[in-house]
């Protein structure tokens, strides 16, 4: 298909018309994700990336284990047990880059490499990408890692870049079958949100929650609101998710001023002891 044929795609499989200059995301509505994994495939597909070594173990169904530079959406499988003699409850969440609005792994590049696009997601260009790790630990949500035995260089979901310039929905949303992945401008997938979790607060969900939402759980100190919104039904720990992730950037000021302390008072202890030396 010819990028001008597929142009306006988009506004028939997500109801959304692609353009630059408005920011776009996910809203994943894990009440509708029957754990099918589906969009892992197509993530995977679409992206040229490795099959996972599927490992199966002892403690959980989850064999796929976890987000990596080889696999940039990730299904997770949570199993609860029974509370006060009921059954167990299973809780699905397919994880993702949360393409943050103040993101810490921009913050820390030193080349370059990670930049903010014309559709406000974060992008990693491997052609400038050195390999130094420091988009690693400046990750909040862990999310980013380097090919250590391939090229070197660090990966992550791009929210389908490719795929938002030539008019289509990304490969994960287009093939989930529930739903339960949705694409769209972030101000529109907010209401949205935020209209499901107060229906299902109405319906006796005390516990479901918006992650992502500006200054909410999963947008604290700094990082100000996620690009990958969550509609969750336990608290984010449940979900293995930060309820207040902090941006690196934000203990460098602290940790110098600790240091300087630390210095002026070995400078003054060493000065006393020099006088009482000369006493």
């Amino acid at each position: 298909m010819s990028a001008d044929a597929a142009r306006g795609e988009a506004g028939i499989t997500a109801g959304v018309h692609v353009a630059a200059g408005t920011r776009y995301g996910f809203l994943t509505d894990t009440t509708l994700c029957i754990g099918c994994k589906a969009c892992e495939v197509a993530c995977k597909q679409w992206n040229s990336l490795p099959a996972d070594d599927v490992a199966f173990s002892a403690d959980g169904y989850d064999h796929t284990r976890g987000l990596s530079h080889g696999t940039w959406r990730h299904v997770k499988f949570i199993e609860q047990p029974p509370a006060g003699g009921g059954s167990a409850r299973w809780l699905f969440n397919s994880d993702v880059c949360k393409h943050c609005a103040k993101a810490g792994c921009l913050e820390a590049c030193p080349t370059g490499a990670i930049v903010r696009t014309e559709y406000g997601t974060v992008l990693i260009q491997h052609d400038v990408c050195n390999g130094c790790k420091y988009c690693e630990p400046s990750c909040p949500f862990g999310v980013i890692t380097v090919d250590k035995g391939g090229s070197g260089t660090a990966h992550k979901c791009t929210l389908c870049h490719d795929r938002l310039r030539d008019g289509l929905e990304p490969a994960c949303a287009k093939s989930c079958p529930t739903d339960s992945i949705q694409f769209g401008p972030i101000d529109m997938l907010l209401t949205r949100g935020r209209a499901r979790v107060a229906g299902l607060q109405r319906q006796g969900f005390g516990e479901a929650r918006l992650y992502g939402d500006p200054d909410g759980d999963g947008a604290t100190h700094g990082i100000g609101q996620l690009q990958s919104l969550f509609v969750l039904m336990d608290h984010p720990n449940a979900y293995n998710l930060s309820a207040a992730p902090t941006l690196p950037a934000r203990h460098i000021l602290p940790a110098l001023l600790t240091s300087a302390v630390a210095a002026v008072t070995l400078v003054g202890a060493a000065a006393v002891a020099l006088l009482a030396d000369r006493r």
